[in-house]
């Protein structure tokens, strides 16, 4: 009975052999690393290199063999550790070609004897974690997730080995010249993040970066799934998080107030809006539940790049020049918002979690969408300042011929000096990642810290912007014929109507203009009596219609014959005042700047200037006697 079962397994077993098709390790070079488990990757498995059906087994001897399908005739494959990062070589490091099996040519089609003879020259890094968060769980395993490894968050061939002096180590070897990567327990919810539980960008190294096999040593700040969502949030958050705040409360105040510039005030609102929403969502996004469940709402802050300065340039224009209630092609401001929009819609469209990966492996064409889109965008942001900051000073220059008050466009100046800010910085920004995507540097670090400092930087534009749109009277607008928007270097022309009733009055003094001195002694005989300049509001139009003169005519003759501007002719008759009204008696308990209102003057800064400007002295200076002044 012993011997027929003998005779029946002595049948059956190479039957059985006969339906698979066996592969053998006889030979292998020393493993690179403490992973010693192989792999076959083969165009049948559509080449994975650490697929577990495909794992080789090891015997007791250290043969390591693997069981095939009979039904395999000809496939192309190699030996791997379980990824890309560990596959086989030739004797000196380098790449060997994929090996065949043709079952017609092989010597033994069912026992094929494979000989390592070494492993892809690779570059091998050796990470160190050397501090982890507090609250890390005990029996918690870390693992390393990266662009090498298609971002497998817990990859068994990458979890981190703890040793015993504490430190958690792993080495990946990658031929990549860029490595990305994160550290996590696991899970894309277990993920490393900032110190405030902020979703924190790729760690990025350069194969370049590699020099004498250097350990890598790293600190983890926190898990993002350990730091609640608005548990601790940064005094740079709450800064931001305060001007988008500020942004609503100014505009109730200045929607309630006064008609003051109510023009140029509604371009403000809409534009105070738009930055407390777009300001408001890029805090809130970055924050990792919000991230992970409305990723899209990461695209919404780029909007600011196309869309903030058209609303800031009607808002000028609006404030400064009498211009139609909507300028010819205006339009046109908000082409380059509307391309922006169609080109990020199919992200909008995007399934969810496939915008998530695409963000985080930091796909080529989303670098290119981001930086093109901020590229362009950079060009024309400067475009826009370089036309507002001529229209500021055209202002100036025309207003002084025009107005005899000093108007306060400090503020102005002061947001288009942070815009300024915001633009050398965006362009450092681009320097660096150019320089780092190019040559293979680190430098995402200070791309990402010269980023926080823009937006920085943009929230505090609403605290200008606000408040001198409630505190600041009504400006003067100049009359101006609308600027070419694609002709900034032109100057705005000065355009002043004509009372219809004047016409032929006007035509005769145009034609006796050469008599200065009539024209003059009218002037100022006008001057004198009537004191026109203790308004503080008098214009060049105002004054102009009180003598029956054309606008054009009466600056004519005051830039020609006293060789002055409009608004210094007007100061020097209050300056003149003032000196008799402060030397006169009955004045002793006036203040200074109560007799400069007096006068005409609608400041005390607009005073003293004019008063230096005109005597070459402050008015302490000037007069030899100090009175008690209310400050």
């Amino acid at each position: 009975m012993k011997n027929w079962w003998c005779c029946f397994w002595g049948l059956v077993l190479p039957m059985i052999a006969m339906g698979q098709i066996r592969l053998e390790v006889v030979y292998h070079a020393p493993f690179k690393t403490a992973n010693q488990r192989l792999f076959l990757a083969s165009d049948f498995n559509n080449w994975q290199p650490g697929d577990s059906s495909l794992e080789f087994k090891k015997e007791s001897s250290g043969l390591y063999f693997l069981n095939l399908s009979d039904t395999l005739t000809n496939f192309k494959y190699k030996i791997t550790q379980g990824s890309w990062g560990l596959v086989e070589g030739d004797s000196s490091g380098k790449s060997r070609p994929d090996r065949v099996y043709y079952r017609f040519s092989e010597q033994n089609p069912k026992l094929i004897q494979l000989k390592i003879q070494g492993w892809e020259a690779r570059v091998m890094y050796r990470f160190v974690i050397k501090e982890i968060p507090s609250n890390t769980p005990k029996d918690a395993s870390i693992y390393i997730s990266g662009n090498f490894n298609n971002w497998h968050a817990g990859d068994e061939d990458f979890r981190l080995r703890k040793q015993v002096d504490g430190t958690y180590r792993v080495t990946v070897a990658s031929d990549l010249p860029r490595l990305e990567y994160k550290f996590t327990r696991g899970d894309w919810n277990s993920v490393e993040g900032y110190e405030n539980g902020k979703t924190r960008p790729n760690r990025i190294l350069y194969r370049g970066q590699m020099m004498n096999n250097e350990n890598i040593e790293v600190a983890i700040d926190s898990w993002e799934d350990l730091s609640g969502t608005f548990r601790s949030i940064s005094i740079y958050d709450l800064l931001l998080l305060f001007s988008a705040f500020q942004s609503i409360l100014l505009i109730i105040a200045i929607t309630s107030m006064q008609d003051y510039n109510r023009q140029a005030n509604r371009w403000l609102v809409v534009s105070l809006a738009f930055m407390a929403i777009i300001v408001a969502i890029k805090v809130v996004s970055a924050y990792r539940e919000v991230a992970q469940e409305y990723t899209k709402l990461l695209l919404v802050p780029y909007f600011a790049l196309f869309l903030y300065s058209p609303l800031f340039y009607f808002y000028l224009q609006k404030l400064l020049f009498k211009i139609p209630k909507f300028p010819r092609h205006w339009w046109g401001h908000f082409v380059l918002p509307g391309i922006q929009l169609f080109v990020y819609l199919p992200l909008f469209f995007m399934e969810n979690k496939r915008l998530q990966l695409k963000i985080v492996n930091r796909e080529l064409d989303i670098i290119w969408l981001f930086w093109g889109a901020g590229t362009v965008a950079l060009f024309t942001n400067l475009y826009y300042w370089l036309v507002n900051y001529r229209a500021i000073r055209s202002y100036r220059a025309l207003a002084v011929n025009q107005s005899s008050s000093e108007h306060n466009l400090q503020y102005l100046s002061t947001v288009l000096g942070l815009q300024l800010v915001c633009l050398i910085l965006w362009f450092f920004s681009g320097i660096l990642f150019g320089i780092g995507y190019t040559f293979e540097i680190e430098t995402n670090t200070l791309v990402y810290k010269s980023i926080d400092t823009i937006w920085l930087a943009f929230s505090t534009i609403p605290y200008f912007l606000g408040y001198f749109a409630i505190y600041q009277p009504e400006i003067f607008k100049i009359q101006a014929k609308p600027q070419p928007f694609l002709k900034p270097t032109e100057e705005p022309t000065v355009t002043i109507a004509l009372h219809d009733t004047l016409a032929p009055v006007l035509e005769k003094e145009v034609d006796a203009l050469e008599n200065l001195g009539v024209y003059k002694a009218k002037l100022e005989t006008f001057m004198q009596q009537h004191k026109p300049y203790t308004n503080p509001g008098l214009t060049l139009n105002e004054l102009a219609q009180k003598l029956k003169l054309a606008p054009h005519l009466l600056s004519k003759i005051i830039n020609e014959g006293y060789n002055k501007n409009f608004f210094d002719f007007v100061n020097e008759y209050r300056i003149e005042e003032f000196k008799q009204r402060f030397e006169d008696p009955r004045n002793k308990h006036f203040t200074l700047l109560a007799i400069a209102f007096e006068v005409g003057f609608n400041s005390k800064t607009a005073f003293n200037r004019a008063f230096k400007k005109m005597t070459q002295q402050t008015p302490r200076e000037y007069f030899f006697e100090s009175r008690i002044e209310e400050e």
